[in-house]
């Protein structure tokens, strides 16, 4: 199984993954199960492709199980806003400016990343270059190839 190395999430990711994993064991598992038994009694096994299908249905909820139960066991939760004195850290929301234009950035795990919706990895050019700065702080990410400056305008 892989092992997952960045497991920053927020407390919303991890109830949704708590959530996702209790229709599993006592919804989804439990109907595969029972699908599984029900095409097993339709006779040769060996040329059931409707237990063949329950069955990889079956092996597919049971990864899916141990992922998330893997993926929670190495959780680490993000606490919102800034770090002491105010610096930038894995959830904090920043505004930074660049050309005049404002943009506002979460800067979360890669695991809840969405640039287009605001939310950058710590690991992303931009949020490696943002982590441990200041409101007021310029910082340059190296973006597509290109060196981008930020301004720091504000960080909560």
């Amino acid at each position: 199984m892989r092992r997952h190395t960045d497991e920053y999430l927020t407390p919303e990711a991890i109830g949704r993954l708590r959530r996702d994993l209790k229709d599993l064991r006592t919804r989804q598992r439990p109907l595969a199960a029972a699908e599984m038994r029900r095409t097993a009694e339709m006779g040769d096994l060996s040329e059931n492709a409707g237990y063949s299908a329950a069955k990889a249905q079956l092996m597919r909820i049971n990864h899916r199980i141990l992922s998330i139960e893997e993926r929670l066991k190495c959780a680490v939760p993000i606490a919102r806003g800034s770090g002491p004195s105010g610096r930038i850290r894995i959830g904090s929301t920043v505004v930074v400016s660049r050309d005049g234009r404002e943009q506002t950035f979460d800067i979360l795990g890669s695991q809840e990343s969405n640039p287009t919706r605001g939310r950058i990895s710590h690991r992303s050019p931009l949020g490696t270059a943002l982590l441990g700065h200041h409101t007021g702080d310029d910082v340059t990410a190296v973006v597509n190839g290109r060196d981008i400056t930020y301004r720091i305008i504000r960080v909560t």
